[in-house]
């Protein structure tokens, strides 16, 4: 079985030892390191290139929303879960628009954030339900007006029909997996879309990409 290589990033000792503690007990994830400091877990990140990041947000020198940048532009294959104690909409925002694929705040128990780093790892986003709700709810009201047939003809980033068809799905909430599904695609040839969406769009997410995509009225919810 291949197993799912995980870097973590958290300041406080004790909190960073628990976590390690708990991840070592699933035997499908394999840690390949972790840090306490915010530039010291991008050098090492992008080194290792685990498969996913947990990463806090609250850290000493640059912050996990800087982190996020960094790797995602070093690193962009490499995936990174939010854990942190912050409930916040307007973080979460920020986190996910700098590249982030799931936000879960720290009190969850040790089955959530092996089940998160599982949906990660599948193409979905994780966002705590209370979060969640006002986050989707933003998307709604990013969407001012309805995309009318002639907007939604319009192709600003230049994507081909396979991609856009892709980040249609992506826009209504089906994961990587759920997209090949339908499509009849491999999951990783799904990948190999989004990111090619990624590049056109000048984004580094799919939640990036649908935001975007709203905002030009090309998709809708």
């Amino acid at each position: 079985m291949d197993r799912t290589r995980i870097f973590v990033v958290e300041d406080q000792p004790q909190l960073l030892k628990n976590l390690l503690k708990v991840l070592s007990t699933f035997e499908e994830l394999d840690v390949v390191g972790s840090s306490q400091e915010g530039e010291v877990a991008v050098e090492d990140i992008v080194r290792v290139r685990p498969q996913l990041v947990l990463l806090d947000l609250e850290l000493p020198g640059i912050n996990g929303i800087q982190v996020t940048q960094k790797v995602k532009r070093q690193a962009p294959e490499v995936e990174i879960l939010i854990l942190t104690s912050f409930d916040d909409e307007q973080k979460v925002y920020e986190a996910i628009q700098a590249g982030a694929s799931g936000y879960l705040v720290k009190r969850v128990g040790p089955e959530k954030i092996r089940a998160g780093i599982h949906e990660v790892m599948a193409g979905g986003t994780v966002l705590e339900p209370i979060i969640a709700r006002r986050f989707w709810n933003y998307f709604q009201s990013v969407q001012a007006k309805p995309a009318t047939p002639e907007k939604k003809a319009d192709n600003p980033w230049k994507l081909t029909p396979t991609e856009f068809e892709v980040l249609r799905f992506v826009a209504k909430g089906l994961s990587n997996a759920e997209v090949g599904q339908v499509m009849t695609l491999e999951r990783r040839t799904v990948r190999t879309h989004l990111s090619h969406i990624y590049r056109k769009m000048g984004v580094n997410s799919h939640v990036e990409a649908v935001v975007m995509a709203l905002r030009e009225g090309v998709v809708d919810l």
